[in-house]
């Protein structure tokens, strides 16, 4: 019987595995609007990434999270709550789409999603066929109200999976079960096209720990980093490492990334998590007011060198070849033969660092772009850098 599900498994992943073929990149609706979500809000965010050029560069999703359900009408077909959603679901989709955007959604493998809504447990075919016929492109499948052993939640989102393929349309799948019963190791083989690696991230750079490997309240930047290096073999086309929506240009506002100690970065730490999840492969989700973005936070989102590295269709998740003394050191193979090289300063001052390329396997001598600066060097086997607190300098690698 195993056997057999394993094999059902790998079928399933050999169809999906096309629909995710980069990390997909977009904007996340929970952190700015949380479960107020409404019909104009996605109309005025999709309008938003067209003028300020998001779309062109590749962020080309808007995924709605929790709070746009209104229950099931009496045939038990899910709908949208109809004073946040006047028109509808598929008249919106077919809005974003004549942006040239496509629309994720959101729905939970339990009776009630983690905000008390119309979730989607024994509806998957029905709901799934509901999504397709709206014209979905993505759903997010969350996890709250479901039991905590693994095996249930295999079968939960195998049973989903399955029903988005035979839903008559392509909707990429994001596996949201926080990380606990490690879903980099299954989430792939029943369907899944991305998963979360841990609990929700807040806006802050590290958390306090109560015990070694025991936060206290919940995650920052560095935590998700240090839980998804040790996660390099799972990660590729159509299966990545999803550490969670980017909290860039949210200084400290109010709401669920402002939880549990999430009182802002600085924007040396912004980019920061722009960089290490360009560097670790992962989706890439805005949460910030596009509409209003500040200099520093569209120079951030939208450089298109890191951009590239995150979204090479190689698909390889950097490995961290160095993490001591406070220093982390990534090492990403490019699909050109060439290479991204990250070096993350976790101390809280500006530090001198020196590193032999030779150190990383790599022989030779290469020519460095700075990703963020533009500075270029020729020629260079050993690396010094002077980096600030929480920052992390970002090299394009090539011998040409």
């Amino acid at each position: 019987m195993a056997a057999v599900f394993f094999c059902a498994c790998l079928t399933g992943f050999s169809q999906r595995s096309k629909l995710a073929p980069t990390p997909p990149m977009g904007y996340m609706t929970w952190n700015y609007y949380a479960d107020k979500i409404t019909e104009q809000d996605v109309r005025t965010i999709a309008d938003a990434m067209v003028a300020n050029g998001l779309v062109q560069i590749g962020y080309d999703y808007i995924f709605i999270d929790d709070g746009w359900q209104g229950g099931r009408d009496n045939r038990n077909n899910i709908i949208p709550d109809p004073k946040k959603f006047p028109s509808g679901i598929k008249a919106l989709a077919d809005y974003v789409h004549s942006k040239g955007i496509k629309l994720g959604i959101y729905s939970d493998a339990a009776p009630l999603t983690c905000a008390g809504y119309t979730a989607s447990l024994h509806f998957e075919e029905q709901d799934a066929k509901t999504f397709a016929s709206w014209g979905i492109d993505y759903l997010k499948y969350d996890y709250c109200g479901a039991p905590p052993d693994k095996e249930t939640a295999m079968k939960r989102y195998k049973k989903m999976a399955d029903a988005l393929s035979n839903s008559g349309r392509d909707i990429v799948f994001g596996i949201c079960e926080w990380g606990g019963r490690q879903p980099w190791t299954w989430g792939a083989e029943v369907g899944g096209n991305l998963w979360r690696i841990d609990g929700d991230i807040r806006d802050k750079w590290s958390a306090d720990f109560d015990a070694p490997g025991t936060p206290k309240g919940g995650i920052g930047i560095l935590d998700a980093v240090n839980r998804n290096a040790d996660l390099v073999q799972y990660a590729g086309p159509g299966k990545w490492n999803d550490p969670d929506m980017l909290v860039v240009g949210l200084y400290g506002r109010k709401g669920p990334s402002g939880d549990l100690g999430g009182v802002g970065c600085n924007d040396i730490e912004y980019q920061s998590q722009m960089s290490l999840w360009c560097l670790q492969a992962a989706p890439l989700m805005i949460t910030c007011d596009v509409a209003h973005m500040n200099e520093a936070t569209k120079r951030i989102l939208t450089n298109k060198e890191i951009l590239a590295i995150d979204q090479d269709p190689l698909g390889k998740q950097a490995e961290r070849k160095i993490n001591k003394d406070g220093w982390q050191v990534y090492l990403k193979p490019l699909s050109d033969g060439n290479y991204a090289l990250g070096i993350l300063n976790t101390d809280s001052t500006s530090r001198k660092y020196n590193i032999s390329l030779e150190q990383l396997g790599l022989s030779g001598k290469y020519n460095t772009l700075n990703v963020w600066t533009g500075e270029t060097k020729k020629k260079q086997s050993k690396l010094s850098y002077e980096v600030k607190p929480h920052a992390t300098i970002v090299l394009k690698l090539n011998q040409q």
